[in-house]
């Protein structure tokens, strides 16, 4: 349980949403959110992690809360990159496309490649 907070306080740190509510904006139910963002998306919250790891070791918090101000630091470290690439590309990081939406065009080429082989 207290897993799942910390990585709850990472995700909306760095992202601004929980990993409830990102799941909701990918339109995702029971798929993995990790298998659905994409490579800026999944490498932002690696540096989050990565950035928390790190931050724990050198302070090595020893409450829950400790590691709760930690989980905020590492995911604002993150949310510090975020913010920057989104002023130099004038694109949101975080969005609504998932795995469907970018498989959707594979499959239908697929389709139409087994339609013109029956024929």
């Amino acid at each position: 349980m207290q897993f799942a907070t910390l990585t709850d306080i990472i995700t909306k740190a760095w992202s601004g949403r929980t990993t409830k509510e990102y799941k909701v904006l990918k339109g995702l139910k029971k798929e993995n959110l990790r298998d659905n963002m994409t490579n800026t998306e999944l490498i932002l919250n690696m540096l989050a992690e990565a950035s928390t790891k790190d931050i724990s070791q050198a302070t090595n918090p020893e409450t829950f809360e400790d590691s709760a101000k930690v989980a905020q630091q590492g995911g604002n470290v993150a949310n510090v990159a975020r913010l920057e690439l989104e002023a130099k590309t004038g694109k949101k990081v975080v969005t609504s496309l998932n795995a469907k939406n970018i498989l959707q065009p594979t499959e239908k080429i697929k389709q139409i490649e087994k339609l013109k082989k029956k024929k």
